[in-house]
């Protein structure tokens, strides 16, 4: 058999037992190390990573309870808890067996034993020392992933009444596990909102995954969120978990939930009311463990009353509702997020620009903003990466709408996705961003109004 590698720490009170051991063991295994004094275990694991150790239950002359094995295995896992142990005895019962597994210990020999079959059991303990390092280092991973994610969203800044509002319940909820729902149009924050919420939350070191609704295809709901098994359908190749399976744990985002269709919202509810999701292909239910929020920039309400969102779904995701602010009621912010992201993107960009001049902050302010912050974050970014001043100035800022739209409605074409978009912008101009009154004067529903927005990316 080949050499494994492998770091294999044996103590046991039997001088001509560890002698034997090495012999047979250093010709498996990259390193072998024996000693008979217990009380130097926590010396060498100091001094190297030993991958698995078997340890003795008895040391005492005459000792048959195997409670120094008990008192050492214990002492082993608090130095380190990812340690793989296999107790060794003489004296091994099915009774003591149990008690070892239940107290952390991976596996159980009796000696005399035969040498394939130690070699065997260190082997599979070997696998499974390996399979515990590779999770440590995946968990260890995902924490600096969702670290450098969060990072990005840590920009939650205003000193605005409605905005403080925001901050106030999200210190309120966090720790809570009460379902959340994230209202507002786009480009507001929802997702900011939600990242804040697990980060403050007693599932802040879970996992924290984001799914949009809006972007599964109905026949792919099903696969997408609670996963599928191996020749489920024609495509699935492999067993596969769904999202609601990944984010146990932690919290799972279901963002542009309004999106969904009144089939697929039946699918849902039931999920969430029994906690248990079955992936496709199986008939075996599994527990799941989440936290959820969910968000939306469509008029919730109103699609209740018109049958086109299911009361009842709405009632098990609002145990807790947010309605974040546009950026049009938070005027005092937007000069504190013009600093602060001209910081970011002089930084990203190395420029040196000292600031926006006060005539372009004014044509910032007076700007209606119907894509929100993300807009000003772009438009912001753009300004920095064109311009080739230290002070960005009124130039420096191009907004959608042309001179001429903004004088009246004269189209460049007569595409009618093209005028509809012109006409959509322009009511809302006129409303200052105020979608209910823009609906009414189009003659729309809000919901309708809401999905050319969408549409158009408005």
């Amino acid at each position: 058999m080949a050499q494994k590698t492998g770091n294999i720490l044996i103590v046991d009170d039997n001088q001509d037992l560890l002698l034997a051991a090495r012999l047979f063991l250093k010709q498996h295994f990259s390193l072998v190390h024996t000693e008979h004094d217990p009380e130097k275990i926590p010396a060498l694991m100091n001094n190297e990573n030993y991958d698995v150790i078997l340890l003795d239950m008895n040391f005492t002359m005459d000792a048959t309870s195997g409670v120094e094995g008990f008192m050492w295995l214990d002492k082993i896992l608090q130095i380190e808890p990812s340690a793989v142990v296999i107790l060794i005895t003489a004296f091994g019962d099915v009774e003591m067996a149990v008690r070892a597994v239940k107290a952390g210990a991976t596996d159980f020999v009796l000696k005399p034993w035969q040498n394939e079959k130690l070699l065997a059991t260190i082997s599979s303990a070997l696998n499974l020392r390996h399979s515990r390092l590779e999770v440590d280092r995946l968990r260890s991973q995902q924490k600096q992933l969702s670290d450098d994610i969060d990072q990005r969203y840590h920009n939650m800044i205003g000193v605005s009444p409605v905005i403080q509002k925001v901050f106030a319940t999200i210190e309120k909820v966090a720790s809570t596990d009460a379902d959340i729902l994230i209202l507002g149009e786009n480009g507001t924050g929802k997702e900011l909102v939600a990242r804040a919420l697990h980060r403050q939350s007693t599932r802040a070191g879970e996992v924290f995954i984001s799914v949009d609704m809006g972007a599964i295809a109905e026949t792919l709901f099903e696969s997408e969120l609670f996963g599928h098994m191996k020749g489920a359908f024609t495509d699935a190749k492999e067993n596969r978990p769904g999202r609601f399976e990944l984010a146990d744990g932690g919290t799972l985002f279901l963002d542009e939930i309004g999106n969904l269709s009144l089939a697929m919202q039946a699918k849902l509810l039931s999920v969430l009311e029994t906690r248990k999701v079955t992936r496709l292909g199986s008939n075996k239910p599994l527990g799941i463990d989440i936290r959820l929020i969910c968000a939306t920039n469509m008029p919730i309400y109103e699609m209740v009353a018109q049958n086109e969102f299911r009361q009842d779904l709405l009632y098990r995701i609002n145990t807790v509702e947010i309605q974040l602010p546009s950026l049009r009621e938070r005027q005092e912010d937007i000069h504190l997020l013009i600093d602060h992201f001209l910081k970011i993107f002089s930084k990203k960009y190395q420029k040196t620009i000292t600031g926006v001049s006060a005539p372009a902050v004014k044509k910032l302010e007076r700007y209606h903003w119907p894509g929100n912050i993300r807009e000003l974050i772009h438009t912001l970014e753009r300004a920095v990466i064109l311009t080739e001043a230290q002070m960005l100035q009124p130039s420096d800022f191009l907004f959608p709408e042309t001179e001429k739209e903004a004088e009246g409605l004269v189209f460049e074409n007569y595409n009618l996705e093209d005028v509809e978009k012109t006409v959509i912008r322009k009511a809302l101009k006129k409303h200052a961003g105020n979608v209910s009154h823009a609906a009414k004067e189009l003659g729309l529903t809000r919901t309708s109004l809401y999905r050319r927005m969408e549409k158009y990316g408005l």
